[in-house]
């Protein structure tokens, strides 16, 4: 089974490509950027029928990049069949697959790592991993993080203890991730572990006071939360270094979760759609790993905007996966690329993000209100309840409003049921008396970014003016 999961050849090879970039200049990067870019486009064209028909007539060879066509979730999955370039790959043999729990970092077709996104845009997404893909995954992950590559060279991680705090029980990025580690080096597996985040607050806390571990990875909600924990001295970990990724970590957060735990706080930035999109250097700042994906930070009229310039919305295109061609594909999310040179000497763009603005929700009076973390929340109403497209925000001490936008009877019955199964979760996590309104057909509350957030907080600042 490990040739499905790991290809020593492939991995080698591709390794040696991403080492070789920190020898070139920008110029040398551009080039390198236009050959796979040129690549994609051609055996997209040649390979998946939806980008067939949608490239009709054009030359991949002249082609540049803004000769293409910008592409979406919705639409991308709608014509999933005809989007992938292995016709024995499906979107109903991929929902079956997901499905089960139990083969979360299995290979699918005995060949593909499979992953879905959250519906944090209204839809959910399923995304296939080819053999080449997850040789850049992780050639980046083992070369262009210092901590990872001390890590990397001791391939048990001898002396350290490795916790992945989040969703564990969905085909999500980062479980896989963690569970084909597991599967890789059953070595590692003894000192790598993963816990669910959607478990009480007390019971989180005494395994990972039982699990002690070194190395913790999570987002930095949880890492907020788990550092007060500690603060308030129901929490004690021997950490080295804190790992974050997948929401924003303002200044005050990092500051706060360092000063708790005493250690470094290691921020990344990735997604589905391609995991390791930038890592933080040795100054602390992201960099982009332009060599294998393109993002374009472009305004809402889709033209691009000035370097160091925040944009309205993010294309990508992921020129490492050949299996699910990604080209232009809006991601949603808000960066700004470039502007400033940094010190480390990397010729790769720097990155800053502004990433996903939930809130974490406060309930109950008293001094001790329960605290519950946004992306748990989102979990339990997209995998339990099967909603997406809503927006929880809390109206009072013991007070939540769910609403969606849809109104019909399908989607009132759909949120009735939302509703009972976040109040079982609620009150499985100890919390009591808490009234949930449920709207259909209510526009979602947005800021002057025009981005809307899914979960806000009781007294929360409007969207677009969080800081």
């Amino acid at each position: 089974m490990l040739p499905s999961l790991l290809d020593p050849v492939l991995w080698s090879l591709t390794a040696g490509e991403v080492a070789g970039v920190a020898f070139g200049d920008a110029g040398a990067l551009q080039r390198l950027q236009d050959r796979r870019l040129k690549s994609l486009v051609s055996g997209a064209q040649r390979d998946s029928p939806w980008f067939r028909r949608l490239l009709k007539g054009m030359d991949p060879a002249r082609a540049t990049l803004r000769d293409l066509p910008v592409t979406r979730k919705h639409e991308l999955m709608r014509h999933f069949d005809d989007w992938v370039t292995d016709a024995r790959v499906t979107r109903q043999g991929l929902q079956q697959f997901v499905a089960d729990s139990r083969r979360i970092a299995q290979p699918y077709l005995g060949r593909y790592m499979v992953w879905q996104s959250s519906g944090s845009t209204g839809e959910p997404g399923l995304f296939v991993q080819d053999s080449h893909a997850m040789a850049v995954y992780d050639a980046l992950e083992a070369l262009r993080r210092p901590w990872t590559l001390r890590r990397w060279l001791d391939p048990c991680y001898l002396g350290e203890r490795l916790v992945f705090v989040g969703a564990a029980g969905g085909h999500f990025a980062s479980i896989v991730a963690t569970r084909r580690l597991q599967r890789l080096n059953p070595a590692l597996a003894l000192n790598l572990k993963d816990v669910s985040f959607l478990r009480p607050l007390a019971e989180l806390v005494r395994e990972l006071n039982a699990l002690a571990p070194t190395l913790l990875s999570t987002y930095p909600s949880a890492a907020l939360l788990l550092a007060e924990e500690c603060a308030a001295g129901r929490l004690a970990l021997p950490l080295k270094e804190v790992w974050t990724g997948g929401e924003t970590l303002t200044p005050a957060m990092r500051d706060f979760v360092q000063g708790v735990f005493g250690c470094p706080v290691i921020d990344s930035y990735g997604a589905s759609e391609f995991l390791p999109l930038a890592f933080q250097c040795a100054r602390g700042r992201l960099h982009l790993n332009a060599d294998w994906v393109i993002l374009e930070s472009v305004d809402a009229r889709g033209h691009a905007v000035a370097a160091g310039e925040l944009g309205a919305t993010t294309l990508l295109t992921n020129l490492a996966n050949r299996v699910q061609p990604l080209i232009r594909y809006e991601l949603g999310d808000r960066v700004a690329l470039g502007g400033q040179d940094c010190g480390c000497g990397s010729p790769l763009p720097t990155l800053e993000v502004q990433g996903r603005q939930d809130d974490m929700l406060s309930l109950g009076r008293g001094p001790q209100p329960l605290r519950l973390l946004p992306l748990a929340l989102c979990t339990v109403l997209e995998d339990d309840a099967g909603l997406f497209n809503f927006q929880l925000r809390q109206t009072g001490p013991n007070s939540l409003q769910l609403s969606t936008t849809a109104e019909d009877a399908a989607a009132r019955a759909q949120l009735t049921r939302a509703g009972a199964v976040l109040g079982d979760y609620l009150r499985g996590q100890g919390a009591r008396g808490v009234h949930i309104d449920c709207r259909a057909g209510q526009a979602p509350q947005r800021g002057r970014s025009g981005k809307a957030p899914r979960v806000i907080g009781l007294g929360s600042a409007p969207p677009g003016e969080r800081r």
